[in-house]
């Protein structure tokens, strides 16, 4: 049996945790920039994905908690409901930054799942302070099916042991809401006739696969109970790594702009380090706002050639700098910039084929360098930098935050206190 435990209103929950005085007001989250509402708690959620000047009205009117998007603490709750469901069971597959699948291959009555997936949920909160809800079925998909369900009936816990308990759940839920279905295929699926769960498992698998392919045949075998979707423990490593902002303010000086690309650069290189992996070139954009009609408007990226393919922070930086003054053009104001990773492979490969253009006792003590740097930023949160990071106005570049929580949990000074 499969079980998918999901983080109630994940962000907004983050901000209650330290917050008891919220427990019983609607909280909403406000994407980069606060531009727009992306997350809300349950009472909230008829003004998702409005721009937050449109409902701002709205919000004072009814006590709304607004908040700016707080990416460390809610990066380090998840580490932790992470931690906690692990406890569990170890066959776990995080699959976002507030869900889970476990697998518990023994599990087969309805009575001792209903038990465990109540107490995952009662430790989960009890231990990290977030509500969630958790999904018990015989494959991914229909544990994925009995989550949304859950979540639907304000459930901690929905098991779906038997065939006759998959069908009467998958009756009442519609295609739409089935893991795995777009927008395109519903209409496809309507077209048919289709327009539940059930529906959807009764058509023939053979048909499915020539209609829309072997992942919809795979779909419906997993809502007939045919495990067709196993659990990966090690997610495979990107192909593809970008790292972009839209800036607080609108920048035209090139210092500012350096600052800003060079600490994409960087976490770029975090990441590819993170999942041990090189790449062989950077594309480097940058754009103005394309809503200001009046302001002049431009937009260029450029790729940047990295010889030998590298990881290392200060080659990146040095790179995506180098791609920057190609694009940049004085006069306009920029609104948008970023780097993105081309030609990811392997470090380990890298290193072992060397390079004409570099040794490999260079190579090991770029990597024993910048583990080093990893170390102390992971301790001590982004202690150590390039310099180029901060060149310009001070951080003119960086996202409009406002209304941004304390990182309860990353930072000393933003220990919460009681007196």
């Amino acid at each position: 049996m499969f079980a998918l435990a999901d983080c109630n209103s994940f962000y907004a929950s983050c901000e209650r945790v330290f917050r008891p005085d919220l427990r019983e007001r609607p909280v909403v989250v406000l994407s980069n920039n606060d531009g727009c509402v992306v997350a809300a708690s349950r009472e909230a959620k008829s003004i998702m994905g409005r721009p937050y000047f449109q409902v701002e009205p709205f919000c004072r009117q009814h006590r709304i908690a607004v908040f700016s998007s707080n990416y460390s603490l809610y990066g380090d709750l998840s580490r932790r409901v992470m931690e906690t469901l692990a406890r569990f069971s170890p066959r776990l597959e995080v699959y976002s930054i507030d869900e889970a699948f476990l697998e518990f291959p023994t599990l087969r009555e309805e009575a001792e799942a209903t038990s465990l997936g109540q107490d995952i949920a009662h430790t989960v909160q009890r231990w990290t302070g977030i509500p969630i809800s958790v999904g018990l079925a015989a494959t991914k998909t229909l544990a994925k099916a009995a989550n949304r369900l859950a979540k639907r009936q304000a459930l901690s816990t929905l098991v779906l042991a038997t065939p006759a308990a998959a069908r009467d759940a998958l009756a009442t839920l519609p295609v739409e809401d089935v893991w795995g279905i777009s927008s395109r295929y519903q209409k496809r699926l309507g077209n048919l006739g289709i327009t539940t769960a059930l529906e959807l498992s009764r058509l023939d698998p053979r048909d499915a696969k020539q209609l829309f392919g072997i992942v919809m045949e795979r779909l419906v075998r997993e809502l007939r109970g045919e495990t067709c979707l196993g659990l990966e423990e090690t997610p495979p490593p990107r192909k593809q790594l970008n790292v972009s902002r839209s800036f607080g303010q609108l920048l035209g000086d090139l210092a500012s702009l350096e600052a800003a690309v060079a600490t994409f650069a960087s976490r770029v290189g975090e990441k590819l380090r993170r999942q041990d992996s090189v790449a062989a070139g950077l594309y480097v954009y940058l754009a103005t706002n394309s809503f200001r009609q009046d302001d002049a408007q431009y937009a260029n990226g450029v790729g940047v050639t990295l010889l030998p393919p590298t990881d290392h922070g200060g080659r990146l930086v040095a790179a995506a700098g180098e791609g920057l003054r190609r694009i940049y053009q004085p006069g306009y104001r920029y609104k948008r910039a970023g780097v993105m990773a081309l030609d990811i492979g392997p470090a380990r490969e890298t290193l072992a084929q060397g390079s004409l253009l570099s040794c490999r006792a260079d190579r090991q003590r770029e990597v024993r360098l910048m583990r080093a740097v990893d170390q102390i930023n992971h301790r001590y949160g982004g202690a150590v930098v390039f310099a180029s990071q901060t060149a310009g106005h001070g951080e003119a570049w960086k996202m409009r935050q406002d209304r941004l929580s304390p990182r309860y949990t990353t930072n000393w000074q933003d220990l919460p206190l009681v007196y």
